[in-house]
């Protein structure tokens, strides 16, 4: 009987919770609800983020990586040795161009006029190539264009290989005016973003976009057209379109270590005719088209093809007999 009258009690029971709860409003329901969840203290179990330590831990065989890549490219620049710089040129085309499709962009440049920069913690890597590119570009020069770009290094791959007698030659005023193109597409862009805060555009002034293989069939005949035109100019795009060129060259105007120069150099124009960029121009090192190729710091060191080695020999000769005639 008792335990009868207990099990009816709680089946009252139940019955009654049933029927409040039905006619109890929304809101209470969910106050009810969550006070369940506090009583469960999911509070407590919130996801942490993740500490710096640790995201340079995910993130660092590919700023290893990079690290080695820059190191070789900084070895086969400072040393000036050809064969390390076509292999640099090799392994950038392939590494950073389709392996990691990562160039510096004209979008790169707008990003940091709006302060849009992506989140340090996230993008170490990205910061490690950046930070480099800014570094070399005021201690010599456009280092990054010579060497760590892929497609500037594909172009000079492609001249390395196509027979000099197909490559023209452009008048020297020509191409002098010619070079002026790549500052108005740089601000052309620049002004345009501002406006629209719009980037697609940036693929119709770009080909960098190529290491991905993704693009529309215009885009496509815009780049096979513009690797033709290569073939036979030599980087044409690097010397005459390139938005992101322009920019590096403007901020190169504060280079700290320039290229070195004989007093001879005011009147021989031997590197003025070898420089492939249109760097030299009566005589003067254009740091705003340089992008330290190397080939007239190579010749000026060549003590058989460098003018100054023979004058210098002439001059020591000439002191010599000197000394011996006036010892006589």
């Amino acid at each position: 009987m008792i335990a009868n009258r207990l099990a009816a009690s709680r089946l009252g029971w139940i019955a009654v919770r049933l029927v409040a709860l039905l006619a109890a409003p929304a809101g209470a329901l969910r106050a009810q609800g969550e006070a369940a969840d506090d009583g469960w203290n999911f509070d407590d179990f919130e996801e942490v983020d993740p500490t710096l330590f640790e995201l340079f831990g995910d993130q660092s065989l590919d700023i290893g990586v990079f690290a080695a890549f820059a190191t070789l490219a900084m070895v086969s620049f400072l040393r000036k040795s050809i064969p390390l710089k076509y292999v640099t040129l090799v392994v950038c085309v392939l590494y950073m161009g389709f392996y990691k499709s990562q160039l510096l962009s004209v979008v790169n440049i707008f990003s940091t006029l709006t302060g849009n920069l992506p989140i340090f913690s996230y993008s170490m890597a990205w910061y490690a190539f950046a930070g480099f590119t800014v570094v070399t570009l005021v201690l010599w020069g456009r280092v990054y264009c010579g060497r760590i770009c892929a497609f500037g290094a594909l172009t000079q791959l492609i001249d390395a290989v196509v027979p000099s007698r197909w490559q023209i030659e452009i008048p020297e005023k020509l191409e002098h005016r010619a070079g002026y193109i790549k500052y108005g597409i740089l601000f052309a862009a620049v002004g345009y973003y501002l406006v629209t805060r719009e980037i697609q555009f940036y693929r119709y002034i770009e080909p960098f976009w190529m290491f991905t293989l993704d693009a529309s069939i215009l885009l496509w005949v815009m780049l096979g057209a513009l690797l033709v035109v290569s073939v036979f100019v030599r980087n044409f795009y690097c010397r005459f379109l390139c938005p992101l060129g322009a920019a590096l060259g403007l901020v190169s105007t504060l280079t700290v270590f320039r290229i070195k120069r004989w007093s001879e150099c005011s009147q021989c124009a031997l590197c003025e005719k070898t420089c492939e960029w249109g760097a030299i121009r009566e005589r003067k090192i254009i740091m705003t088209e340089c992008v330290r190729c190397d080939e007239c710091e190579i010749l000026y060191a060549d003590q058989k093809a460098c003018p100054h080695w023979l004058l210098e020999a002439k001059r020591k000769a000439r002191l010599k007999a000197l000394g011996s005639s006036a010892e006589g």
